[in-house]
C-alpha cells in the first residue's frame, strides 16, 4: 500500500470518528433546540390568540423545509412535515426573505392548500416571517388564524419578527454543526503531517474535541468524548456506569443541592 493510500485510509477514519462524536453530540444537545424552539411556538399562540402557530426549519440531503415544533389547537398536525423549500407561502418566505400577512390565502395563488390540508387544517389567514442566522435563512416561523381579527397589523408583524429573531438564535445556539466543522477542520490538519494508528487518531480527535469547549463551567464536548468512549467497553464496564450515573442523577435531583 502507498504512503498515499495509507493517508487517505487514516483520514477517513478520522471523518468516521468525528462522525460518531457529532451523532452523539447531537443526540445530547439536541432536546435542548427542540425546548427553545417550542417554547416559542407556545409563546407565539398564547401572544396572538391564534389557532396554530409553527416553525420550519431548512434541512439539507434532500432539500426541503421540515415543521420541526408546532402549538395551538390546531398545529399538532403540521409536526414531521416537509416541503420544498419554494413551495407555498413557507417557501415563498424563506427563498425570498420576507415577511408575508395574509388575511385570505384561498385567493393567494402562492398558498399550497395540498400541504395544508395533509396538516389536516386549512386557515384562512397567515402570518409569516423568515428565521435568519446573520445573512443566511435557517427557517420560517408563522401563525395561522388570529381569534379575534382575520388581518395581522404592522405591530403583529413587528412582534412576529421578535420572535422570529429568538427562534434563529435558538437555532444557531445549537453548536453541534458549526463546532464540528472545526473539529474536523483541527483534526484534519494534523492528520496530514503524518501517518497515524487508531489509538493516535482516538487521541487526537479527543484532544481537539475537548479543546472546543468555550465555556469551562459548561463542559459539553468532554462529556461528549466520554459518551463516545462507551462504545469500546465491555458488557461489565457499561454496566458500571450506568450505576455510576444513576447515583449522580439521583444527587443532581436532592432538593436543596447547592449549584
Amino acid at each position: 500500500m502507498s504512503s498515499d493510500d495509507r493517508n487517505t485510509d487514516a483520514d477517513l477514519r478520522v471523518l468516521q470518528d468525528i462522525a460518531r462524536r457529532a451523532a452523539v453530540a447531537r443526540r445530547i444537545q439536541g432536546d435542548v433546540e427542540e425546548a427553545l424552539l417550542q417554547s416559542i411556538v407556545d409563546a407565539t399562540v398564547s401572544l396572538f390568540d391564534a389557532e396554530a402557530s409553527s416553525i420550519a426549519t431548512h434541512e439539507r440531503d434532500p432539500e426541503r423545509l421540515e415543521f420541526r415544533v408546532a402549538a395551538g389547537a390546531q398545529g399538532a398536525g403540521a409536526i414531521g412535515l416537509s416541503v420544498p423549500p419554494s413551495q407555498g407561502i413557507v417557501g415563498y418566505v424563506f427563498s425570498t426573505g420576507q415577511a408575508l400577512a395574509l388575511s385570505d390565502v384561498l385567493s393567494d395563488p402562492r398558498f399550497d392548500r395540498g400541504t395544508a390540508e395533509r396538516t389536516g387544517y386549512v386557515p384562512r389567514s397567515i402570518a409569516a416571517v423568515p428565521l435568519v442566522d446573520g445573512q443566511t435563512p435557517v427557517g420560517v416561523l408563522q401563525v395561522l388564524d388570529k381569534r379575534s381579527t382575520a388581518t395581522f397589523t404592522l405591530r403583529d408583524m413587528e412582534l412576529l419578527a421578535v420572535f422570529a429573531r429568538q427562534a434563529a438564535a435558538a437555532i444557531n445556539a445549537t453548536r453541534v454543526q458549526r463546532d464540528t466543522t472545526v473539529l474536523l477542520r483541527a483534526v484534519l490538519r494534523e492528520v496530514g503531517q503524518g501517518e497515524l494508528g487508531e489509538a493516535a487518531i482516538g487521541d487526537l480527535v479527543g484532544r481537539a474535541t475537548a479543546e472546543l469547549d468555550a465555556d469551562d463551567d459548561q463542559p459539553f464536548w468532554v462529556l461528549v468524548e466520554q459518551v463516545s468512549r462507551l462504545r469500546g467497553m465491555t458488557d461489565r464496564e457499561l454496566t458500571l456506569v450506568s450505576d455510576i450515573l444513576a447515583v449522580v442523577g439521583r444527587h443532581a435531583l436532592r432538593p436543596g443541592r447547592r449549584a
